[in-house]
Order: structure tokens, then C-alpha cells, then sequence
């Protein structure tokens, strides 16, 4: 196990870029989550506090009403709680892993899946039955992530390639971690996730990967955070089973997932109950954070905004029938910052509430996934080999 926080030094002229801190962990569930518990405890606790606090302001500042009562900490929680344990009865080497991280780290396994899953669960209360939405005053740009599934003939070396920005909270960048997984049982894993949580973007060694990004629908429920779901995609064994696990899980909330292998890819928008797939085709598959099903926008929780309608449309362009990718081309994509604050490259002095706090390139044939923390200009891009 190796644990590398480095930021790698550029010219003298320029600042440094982000260096990409690596995990590397081996053995059963139990054993991996200790040691990735033991050996980042001191971020992990601090990670957990700063979601939590992030939490309490967002709360004060948008006073949203759930039951006729301010949503507080406690109420997350318990909400967080519900989640983990439908999570328990759905993923028993998941949840094992899990508790496991937070008992090394010293923090409580239900605060550290709340912090983790934090969208989800504060989405249990705000777009549940009994929530308000229209009581929140949320921004609908205040979280969003770009990504890209491009088929082989949209690609210069004939290879199909899946690639996104991972953008959330600014604060989130200080705790962003590429973990290798050596399982005893099931294939080798990279993810770009943070610091005590599972796999959220990454690659196993069979070439299969996945992604996700954020939208909102109304009929949120207990149920399993898309941490846990990313999680047990990326250890599948083969693409069919890892789309039956996305098809199947009892989710908490709405989200889009996508899964790639070397020679198939797919997307699916998902509500807390129904999950619409995209096949892979000829034409790219393009994402950002709006519904693009009919049925789910008329249970939207949020209207689109700005930066999602423009990231979309930059995509379009940068994608189009002309247009030949390779790794570096995306990631020169990923850096564009053609439409301002509504740009796909999302800086923290954009003031927007979010930033891109990483950027992952995957191409399945020849299992190569090229990751930055930060956004795709200011992080130092490394390729994170599989044994």
C-alpha cells in the first residue's frame, strides 16, 4: 500500500499543477476498507467534517422546509442512515468495505456514507414525498458534470473512448484520491473518488468503466447512494452484469450512469424508480445535468440551467461529424473555456457554487485511464497502470 500527495513542480513561472494523490489496496472488503481507513484517517475525518459543515450552511442559507421543519444535520443523517442500510441488505461487500474504512478512520460509518453520498441523501428529504423543492432556492448550476462516450468512429485511433469532468463542491479538491483495488476476489479497480468513499469514475482491469453524473427528479426514497452502485458496476465481471446492477438497484435518487467496455457502451437516466437506456451507436453520447427523457422532465426537481444547457451545446460542437478524438484532444476538451462561467472547464473563482475537481479519461481496449485532480488545465494528467 502506497500513498503518494505530491504536487508534481512546472515551470518557475507558473504555479504548480495538482499532483493526483494515489491509494493502493489489496485483500478481502474488510481488509482494504481498514487499510484505506488507517492510512487516510486524518482526511477522511476532516472530509467527513467538511460536508457536514458545508451541510449546516447550505441549510442556513436557503432555509428549505421538509414536513413544515428546517433541514438540519440530524435530519441528513437520519436520512443517511436509512440509505446505508438499504445499502447493508443490497451490497454485503460494499457495506463491509465501507464500515470498515470508518471504523480505521475513527468516524461513525453513517456519517461518513451521508457525507459521502451527500447528494443523494439530502436529495431523500428535499425531493422525497414529503419534501419542498420549491422551498429550497437552489441554483440548478450549482453541481454538474460533463462527460462523453465516443464510438470508434468518432475517435482517430478507430477505439471507442468514455471520458468526464467530475465537478461538486470547490472544497471536495483537497480530498480527491485515485484508489487501486487488488481484490482477492473479482478484477483489479482504478477510481478517482475521495478520501473514505468508494469507486465513483474509474476503469477495472477487464476494461470495463464507468461514470456518473447529477440530476434531479422529484420521488426520492431510502435507498442505495450512487457511490455504492458505481462501486458494484466497476466490480463486475462483465458488462451485461454491471448494466443489470444499474438497471436493478434500489436507488436513492436520480442520476446518470454510464458504462463503457472495449467494444460497447451504454447510458442510463435514472429516477429513484425507473432507469431509460441509451445505446451506443454511431453518434456519440453526450451528458451533462438535465433530463433528456420525457417522463423524467415532467418529474424534474430543478428547471435546466444555464451551464448545463451550455455544456451540452459546447459537446455537440466539439463532438460533431468532423471531429476526430484521442486522449489528448479530450483532454484540451475538458479545458475549454469557450462560454465564460458556463463553461465545460469549471474554476472555483467562477463563484458558482461548484468546480471541477477532476477529469477522467478512459479508453477500455487498451485498459489505459488517464486522470487529474482539478481541472483538466491545472491538474498534472498521470496514467494509473493496472498491475
Amino acid at each position: 500500500m502506497t500513498y503518494n500527495p505530491n504536487d508534481i513542480p512546472t515551470a518557475a513561472c507558473m504555479p504548480p499543477l495538482l499532483g493526483l494523490p494515489t491509494l493502493h489496496l489489496r485483500g478481502t472488503p474488510r481488509q482494504m476498507g481498514e487499510a484505506h481507513g488507517a492510512e487516510l484517517s486524518a482526511t477522511i475525518r476532516a472530509f467527513v467534517q467538511m460536508r457536514l459543515e458545508a451541510a449546516i450552511l447550505w441549510g442556513s442559507a436557503f432555509a428549505p422546509v421538509v414536513g413544515g421543519e428546517p433541514i438540519s444535520v440530524g435530519k441528513l443523517i437520519d436520512a443517511g442512515r436509512a440509505c446505508l442500510d438499504a445499502y447493508e441488505r443490497w451490497d454485503g461487500d460494499g457495506h463491509t468495505e465501507h464500515c470498515a474504512i470508518a471504523r480505521a478512520a475513527g468516524v461513525h460509518p453513517t456519517e461518513l456514507y451521508t457525507a459521502a453520498n451527500m447528494t443523494d441523501v439530502r436529495d431523500v428529504l428535499v425531493f422525497g414525498d414529503k419534501g419542498d423543492s420549491a422551498a429550497l432556492g437552489l441554483r440548478a448550476d450549482a453541481e454538474g458534470c460533463s462527460a462523453v462516450l465516443l464510438p470508434p468512429g468518432r475517435t482517430r485511433n478507430g477505439h471507442l473512448v468514455a471520458a468526464q469532468t467530475w465537478d461538486l463542491n470547490p472544497q471536495d479538491l483537497d480530498y480527491v484520491v485515485a484508489i487501486h483495488r487488488s481484490p482477492d476476489s473479482g478484477p483489479q479497480t482504478w477510481s478517482v473518488t475521495c478520501t473514505g468513499c468508494l469507486s465513483l469514475v474509474g476503469m477495472n482491469a477487464l476494461g470495463l468503466c464507468v461514470g456518473t453524473t447529477n440530476v434531479k427528479t422529484r420521488g426520492s426514497r431510502p435507498g442505495v447512494g450512487y457511490m455504492g452502485i458505481l462501486h458494484r458496476m466497476i466490480n463486475s465481471g462483465s458488462f451485461d452484469h454491471a448494466a443489470k446492477v444499474c438497471e436493478t438497484a434500489p436507488r436513492a435518487a436520480a442520476h446518470t450512469y454510464w458504462l463503457a467496455s472495449e467494444d460497447r457502451a451504454a447510458e442510463w437516466e435514472t429516477t429513484a424508480w425507473s432507469a431509460v437506456r441509451r445505446e451506443l451507436g454511431t453518434q456519440p453520447i453526450l451528458r451533462t445535468n438535465h433530463c433528456l427523457v420525457g417522463a423524467h422532465q415532467i418529474q424534474e426537481g430543478e428547471a435546466p440551467s444555464n451551464s448545463s444547457l451550455a455544456r451540452l451545446a459546447r459537446l455537440r460542437i466539439a463532438t460533431g461529424p468532423e471531429r476526430r478524438h484521442d486522449v489528448a484532444s479530450l483532454r484540451a476538451l475538458f479545458g475549454d473555456r469557450s462560454d465564460g462561467v458556463d463553461s465545460i472547464n469549471r474554476l472555483p473563482e467562477d463563484a458558482q457554487g461548484t468546480a471541477t475537481n477532476s477529469v477522467v479519461v478512459c479508453a477500455p481496449k487498451t485498459r489505459e485511464i488517464w486522470a487529474c485532480r482539478g481541472p483538466a488545465d491545472r491538474g498534472a494528467w498521470q496514467l494509473l497502470p493496472f498491475d
